[in-house]
């Protein structure tokens, strides 16, 4: 037969993916290396050639719109209807299992799925009727428990009955009865479709033996994004008789905080013996500098099977590395390549900002809007819109003005403090009823014996702390006002609360809150206090300027959102030893390896132009610390790199810079009288102990690695550290 049509525009390596004889695959499939063309052509290869059956293939990927993509591609080279086939997410997949096995899986026919938004509220639930206190045992923390364990593939029973741990045993009473109460209810989580699918074929044989007989080719594209569960849940399906041919690429497992194991790729060799392995190395996306720059880059981890990507379309312009002087003339340099980009004939949607963290974009939003340049942050919000920075803009309005009902009603029971929707319920109806905001309505009923003494307590603990923080910041520089209401509101411990990354992003956003109350200049024309002018700057910034997805907007998001994208220019930003690496991780191998992927992840976004861009000084939580150009940068052959400008007082190229930065001292003492080694504490980070010193006199800095905010360079003449 002619098989053309499937073989035609592949390369090699592709073809020889596409073509292989029956038998177990992995295709490691390098960034822009077109591995969703060689799955495609893979299923129609076992249709038209082997004469496999279309039902007797379970393809799986990771998102809908991959899983979409997939089928439409099908459907296109195949002309063939691919309703029917098992084509899908995992979840998906799952989820069609247990639609069609209900009974055997112990669920009533007409089950519901909960999102997590849901899955959240119906955890408070329990921990309510348990009658535990939601400050100590806040539901996003043991939603994450109970997911992370599901994704383990265990229960409550997995713990055994001795279990000392108070914690745990706390937390597996919560889960145990929230399973109860989801059972009851006839409702499933995310994570519970894929463990309860899994269980399904673990505790029924003969119809596990069934899915076998008919799968008798299993794909998988990013495997690397494999957790446990996803890992047995395909190897259960496969069994012994059915192939694989698994698409991904380890050095680009970057969710590993999600639970994804970039070792399970390395288990297919013990788990499929006999498996054959395709490099996918030619790039279509990006140029030759950026493509050795980024291999060079992944090359210091030694968790990897290995490849190296290569372009036929030349070298291209090499990689320009910009140090600005703080994060200010940083995000100004990137809006005025941005315009150059623009003045040559580009849009600005394909000019992408890429952070390592969500709190760095408000310095580009702000100099964004101050350029009238769209820009649209992708798959998040605008600073000024995130559920904490309005958390905490809630309490500073409070503060200000005690009868803004909207931020009373936001922060009232938050973080949580016994407030009840029936004691708000009492409190609106007498604020209706005598034309009162709710603050005064509060105050009415607590005078009158209105509520129960448990609910008027509440209350009282929340206007008395409104009160005080009111009464601590009158005086107070504006920085100081902010970083008092954001500590003293209890927002900080809440969301620290918030175990993973979501939750240090949320405290990383309120510390930046604290660095734009800093560097906030009222207007000249404006009469205002400084807080009362802050207010309203982020009420007008939070507006409607952000471009929706379809216009000609500069593109914004961190370099997790990145993955799977690409953009003719890409600016990697705040590359910093300790934001990007970021700081948890320079004290971890396996953390740092994740780190470098995720830039080699940013790096492979880049198709012409790529700028990495860091800054000497970069203000933190409204303190301005030095800082030291990122280890990945000094990783980065030279000969592809381009310094933007000279900077007069350095000498060697700024590549070179971490060398210089990071030398040893000769002398064992500063000049402030610290040793090497002592503990030392800051007004801000508490204690830490001295690592590291350079320079002379009022340039002198020292380094220390501080308990709770780990390593940071301060200028000794300002840091105001005392002997500990």
């Amino acid at each position: 037969m002619d098989v053309s049509p499937i073989l035609d525009d592949l390369n090699d390596a592709q073809r020889e993916a596409v073509a292989a004889p029956p038998g177990n695959m992995l295709v490691l499939a390098g960034a822009g290396s077109g591995k969703t063309r060689v799955l495609v052509h893979r299923i129609a290869w076992l249709m038209e050639v082997e004469k496999l059956s279309p039902y007797a293939i379970l393809a799986v990927t990771f998102t809908n719109k991959a899983a979409g993509e997939m089928r439409t591609r099908i459907e296109q080279l195949l002309d063939f209807p691919v309703g029917q086939m098992w084509v899908g997410t995992f979840h998906g997949l799952a989820h069609r299992l247990l639609r069609t096995h209900w009974r055997e899986a112990g669920l009533p026919q007409g089950f519901q799925i909960l999102d997590s938004e849901d899955q959240q509220r119906a955890i408070k639930r329990v921990i309510r009727a348990m009658d535990l206190d939601e400050d100590r045992w806040p539901a996003k923390q043991i939603q994450w428990f109970i997911n992370a364990r599901k994704d383990e593939g265990k229960r409550p029973a997995s713990f055994g009955g001795d279990i000392r741990d108070p914690v745990l045993q706390t937390q597996l009473r919560v889960w145990t009865a929230y399973e109860e109460a989801c059972q009851r209810s006839g409702l499933v989580d995310f994570a519970e479709l894929l463990l309860r699918s899994f269980e399904l074929f673990r505790d029924n044989a003969d119809l596990l033996a069934h899915y076998q007989r008919r799968f008798s080719y299993v794909l998988v594209d990013e495997f690397q994004d494999t957790n446990a569960i996803q890992y047995e849940w395909i190897r259960m399906i496969a069994g012994r008789t059915a192939h694989v041919f698994i698409v991904g690429d380890d050095d680009q497992s970057i969710y590993g905080w999600r639970g994804a194991r970039v070792g399970n790729i390395l288990r297919l060799g013990k788990d499929y013996p006999g498996l054959a392995t395709v490099r996918l190395e030619q790039n279509y996306r990006s140029t030759g500098h950026i493509l050795n720059a980024a291999n060079a880059l992944i090359s210091h981890n030694t968790e990897r099977m290995g490849k190296k990507l290569w372009t036929e379309d030349g070298e291209g312009d090499p990689i320009r590395v910009f140090a600005a002087f703080n994060e200010r003339e940083e995000a100004s340099f990137v809006v005025d390549r941005i315009r150059d980009w623009v003045s040559q004939g580009g849009t600005r949607r394909e000019c992408a900002i890429l952070y390592r963290s969500n709190a760095q974009s408000r310095t580009f939003e702000e100099a964004l809007i101050s350029a009238g340049m769209p820009y649209r942050v992708y798959g998040g919000l605008r600073f000024f819109e995130r559920q904490e920075i309005k958390d905490a803009l809630a309490y500073l309005r409070l503060t200000e003005n005690r009868h803004d009902d909207a931020s009373f009603e936001r922060v009232v029971n938050l973080p949580t403090r016994g407030i009840g929707a029936r004691t708000m319920e009492e409190v609106r109806a007498v604020a209706r009823d005598r034309q009162l905001s709710l603050w005064q309505a509060a105050g009415r009923l607590r005078d009158e014996r209105g509520l129960t003494a448990r609910a008027s307590a509440a209350l009282e603990a929340f206007q008395d702390l409104v009160d005080s923080l009111a009464s601590s910041v009158q005086g107070l520089p504006l920085h100081e006002q902010v970083d008092a209401v954001v500590r003293g509101s209890g927002l900080i411990e809440h969301y620290r609360n918030e175990r993973g990354e979501r939750g240090e992003a949320r405290i990383e956003n309120l510390e930046e809150l604290v660095s734009a109350a800093r560097g906030f200049e009222s207007g000249p024309d404006e009469d205002m206090p400084p807080l009362s002018s802050f207010l309203a700057h982020a009420a007008l910034e939070a507006g409607d300027a952000q471009g929706d997805a379809w216009d000609d907007c500069v593109q914004l998001m961190t370099l997790h959102s990145a993955k799977g994208l690409e953009f003719p220019l890409v600016f990697l930003c705040g590359m910093e030893d300790g934001l990007f690496p970021h700081q948890r991780s320079l004290l971890d191998a396996g953390g740092l390896e994740e780190e470098r992927r995720l830039c080699y992840v940013g790096m492979t976004r880049a198709m012409r132009q790529l700028y990495l861009l860091w800054a000497e000084a970069r203000r933190i939580f409204g303190t301005d610390t030095l800082t030291v150009q990122s280890r990945f940068i000094s990783e980065l052959p030279p000969e592809h790199l381009e310094e933007v400008r000279a900077r007069p007082r350095v000498s060697q190229p700024v590549w070179q810079g971490r060398n210089r930065m990071m030398k040893t001292a000769q002398a064992t003492q500063t000049p402030g009288g610290f040793r090497l080694g002592q503990v030392v504490r800051h007004e801000k980070f508490g204690d830490g102990v001295v690592l590291n010193f350079e320079g002379d006199g009022a340039h002198t800095r020292v380094q220390v690695n501080f308990h709770g905010a780990g390593t940071k360079w301060l200028v000794l003449a300002y840091a105001n550290l005392t002997a500990s």
